[in-house]
């Protein structure tokens, strides 16, 4: 451990030392103490930990592109950065940075269109159907589960995901398997299209229901218009799709991993969501806040700027930090302490604000409320499993090796069943 002072920070690199990767909190605590924007020194990034602050960058797109969403500072423009204004210059070259094809890296006015269409393709009345999936999928999953015992991110969290995400896009029921087996956690490393498989999946589905409609949800897929009413390129559609699927399983898995090692570690806690279901909704948010699966993002000032008394420099790079502004303790009281009835958890910034909010976000609650209360139902109690993880008070957990996504690597758990 670290203490607080502006010395210990410089030492400290948020990208490569994996004790931040396996904690971060301390140095978030450290790097807000230092500033709430704090431009660290290695690659220059100016590291976003203010709630208020981070609220500010996301809600200015303007001002802030999201081109280098993933990018960050790891792969340069292949021009210098001149001036007070490089917009120019991101507009000219933005396609060649990692994600470039994927919406989190858009900006207006492309995003406002392609953002429009994913809305289209997660409407009220499907989100409701797949709903109603979700709780068949949970009882047969957990059955196969509780069965077999062990370990839950692969032996239920998994799968159980990437089944319902499947389903909301239409996927075939006979190919559920086949994208389970080949969709894998991200490895940290920016690739220009690591997502090619479903691309080339969602595409093939997407051409063939326009050539020949089928009357299901790919087909429903398939025909959504922009907003405009024009007709997007077949490519435009499954590139939304893969992304929808890849960033919805993703960020579901750990959400459900950290609840569950919450629940498994605090049989207060648990009997205190046995006893009345309807406090679940609740210790989902604060679960998000405590533990957000995502990490960072970056940001790219188009023009300079200043944000908190900060000036940054055109072209400079922002890190938001979800999981930093979460605990700040100027927009939640006590955040270190893990408070299940927590009125404003709902204000946390796991899935961003302001027009790359999450899509999905309406999925992801939705999947933990229905995996936590199906599991409180089918079990009488759920044990960290200590000759995994260590004695409670003493436990041990192995984490992503990543600076973008905060997750357990696995979980084992014991139960007894009801």
């Amino acid at each position: 451990m670290y203490g607080h002072a502006v010395s210990d920070l410089k030492e400290r690199n948020f990208f490569k030392d994996r004790d931040i990767q396996d904690d971060p909190y301390a140095y978030f605590d450290a790097l807000r103490e230092a500033a709430p924007i704090w431009q660290e020194p290695h690659f220059g990034v100016f590291m976003v930990s203010g709630y208020d602050e981070a609220r500010a960058v996301y809600g200015n797109p303007e001002t802030f592109s999201s081109c280098n969403n993933v990018a960050g500072p790891f792969q340069r423009f292949p021009v210098p950065f001149e001036g007070d204004d490089v917009s120019d210059i991101i507009e000219t070259y933005r396609d060649q940075l990692a994600f470039s094809d994927q919406l989190p890296t858009f900006d207006p006015p492309k995003h406002a269109g392609h953002r429009g269409l994913m809305m289209r393709l997660l409407t009220p009345r499907r989100m409701r159907k797949n709903e109603e999936f979700m709780w068949r999928l949970a009882d047969l999953q957990l059955g196969e589960f509780l069965g077999a015992g062990g370990e839950f991110i692969h032996g239920f969290a998994e799968p159980f995901t990437a089944s319902v995400i499947a389903d909301l896009e239409g996927v075939p029921e006979a190919d559920h398997g086949l994208f389970r087996e080949h969709f894998g956690a991200p490895s940290g490393e920016t690739q220009h299209k690591p997502l090619a498989f479903l691309y080339d999946r969602f595409a093939a589905y997407i051409a063939e229901r326009r050539e020949t409609p089928r009357g299901d949800i790919m087909t429903e897929m398939a025909n959504a218009k922009y907003p405009d009413g024009s007709t997007p390129d077949v490519k435009d559609v499954a590139l939304l799709a893969a992304n929808l699927f890849a960033g919805g399983q993703e960020t579901t898995v750990r959400l459900l991993s950290f609840a569950l090692r919450i629940i498994g570690d605090d049989p207060g806690l648990q009997a205190f969501l046995r006893a009345d279901r309807e406090r679940i909704p609740g210790f989902i948010e604060e679960t998000l806040r405590y533990e957000s699966p995502l990490r960072s993002q970056f940001r790219m000032a188009r023009r300079r700027t200043t944000v908190a008394g900060v000036e940054i420099a055109a072209g400079g790079t922002l890190l938001l930090l979800p999981g930093g502004a979460n605990r700040d303790p100027r927009a939640f009281a006590n955040p270190n302490t893990f408070d299940p009835e927590r009125q404003d958890a709902r204000n946390h910034l796991t899935f961003g604000h302001g027009i790359h909010h999450c899509a999905g976000a309406h999925l992801a609650r939705a999947e933990g409320k229905v995996a936590i209360n199906r599991l409180l139902d089918l079990t009488s109690d759920i044990r960290i499993a200590a000759d995994v993880h260590g004695p409670a008070g003493s436990r041990h957990y192995d984490y992503l090796p990543t600076f973008f996504l905060r997750g357990l690597l696995n979980l084992t758990v014991e139960f007894d069943r009801a």
